[in-house]
């Protein structure tokens, strides 16, 4: 659903530019509201979080996509921890929807989907790997990557309940806005994949603001 935000982005208490290929990491406090903004269009922003007290409590798509009854996360969607807590809430949404089934991209992923010589290309999970590594202080470990959102991205799920990669539904400043219903860490990785239109075969930067 097509909400646009109340905030105005010049009283943002942060603001970040964060480049394809590059990782975003911060505690957002309960009650803030963080927006994901997609400057240029069709980018995907794949994105995990964390309960702030307790790591081990992390976003779950499965308890978020049971508990919406729906596939897709729009305005209004709640995302539910692993324990079924309610993490953070989708409060403004310029896109319309957002996946959280397809999963992120990884070496792995890259030479099974398209070629054995795409396997050193960057991917999502080496994003996220290379921020718990320079940020021991979060007490994250690779074991922690598990399901995440991915914001703007489109994955049409077919009639017979496979997944396929679309050209993305976002454009050119569209925003995703959730408020925080608890301490959250909030780990993006923004998406340098080249081999699908998930980003237009042309990865750009996304920004990242925060209010009070």
């Amino acid at each position: 659903m097509i909400v646009e935000s109340k905030f105005n982005p010049e009283q943002a208490i942060s603001s970040v530019t964060v480049d394809a290929g590059d990782y975003y990491l911060k505690v957002i406090k309960k009650g803030q509201t963080v927006r994901i903004l997609d400057i240029e269009g069709n980018q995907a922003a794949d994105t995990l979080f964390y309960s702030a007290e307790d790591p081990a409590e992390r976003y779950s798509a499965t308890d978020t996509v049971r508990e919406q009854g729906a596939v897709y996360l729009t305005t209004g969607s709640v995302l539910m921890s692993n324990d079924c807590n309610p993490m953070l809430k989708i409060v403004a949404d310029t896109c319309g929807r957002h996946d959280t089934v397809g999963g992120a991209c990884a070496t792995e992923s890259n030479t099974v989907r398209y070629a054995l010589e795409k396997k050193c290309m960057h991917a999502c999970r080496d994003s996220w790997l290379l921020a718990i590594a320079e940020h021991p202080e979060l007490g994250l470990t690779k074991r922690d990557i598990t399901h995440n959102i991915n914001f703007f991205m489109n994955v049409p799920v077919t009639a017979d309940g496979g997944l396929s990669f679309a050209d993305g539904i976002s454009g050119a400043g569209k925003y995703v806005e959730l408020e925080a219903l608890m301490d959250t860490i909030i780990l993006i990785s923004n998406c340098p994949q080249l081999n699908n239109p998930c980003n237009a075969y042309n990865p750009t930067p996304v920004e990242v603001l925060i209010w009070n």
